[in-house]
């Protein structure tokens, strides 16, 4: 009865104090912080369409690219870019089980903020962390071989 006392008890206190740890999101006093970053806004396209302008130094780029295999918890991702004229105009994923669970709505929601973004530089999908995290990595990469 004693042991199962100090167990409860020990138990109790771990949780408050897992429960008090806080991040720190506030500088240490008398430290000068930055200022908060800004969201530059987009230039868009010269075609008018309201799509995102292709960087300068990614002009002209056209060709498809197949990104690196990313191993995740849910298994190996993989996809490919395909680029016409400096921008990103189609994701396909060549490796990775997408057909249940919450990955076969990721995949298509992934594709569709790729595009908008006409980067990798874009938000997972909850509830598919591994799917996203994968393709997010291996479009980067995809990316990156293109923009070399």
């Amino acid at each position: 009865m004693i042991r199962a006392g100090a167990v409860t008890a020990a138990t109790a206190v771990g949780v408050v104090l897992l429960l008090s740890l806080k991040p720190h999101d506030e500088p240490p006093t008398g430290s000068t912080a930055a200022p908060p970053a800004t969201t530059p806004i987009p230039q868009t396209s010269p075609d008018g369409d309201g799509s995102p302008a292709p960087k300068p130094s990614d002009a002209g780029v056209t060709g498809i690219f197949e990104g690196d295999t990313v191993t995740t918890q849910q298994g190996p991702v993989q996809v490919r870019a395909t680029l016409s004229g400096g921008r990103l105009t189609s994701v396909d994923v060549l490796k990775g089980v997408h057909d249940q669970g919450p990955s076969v709505d990721a995949v298509p929601v992934l594709t569709e903020r790729a595009l908008s973004a006409q980067s990798a530089d874009i938000d997972a999908v909850s509830g598919a962390t591994y799917t996203s995290e994968g393709y997010i990595s291996s479009l980067q990469s995809a990316l990156d071989q293109a923009r070399a």
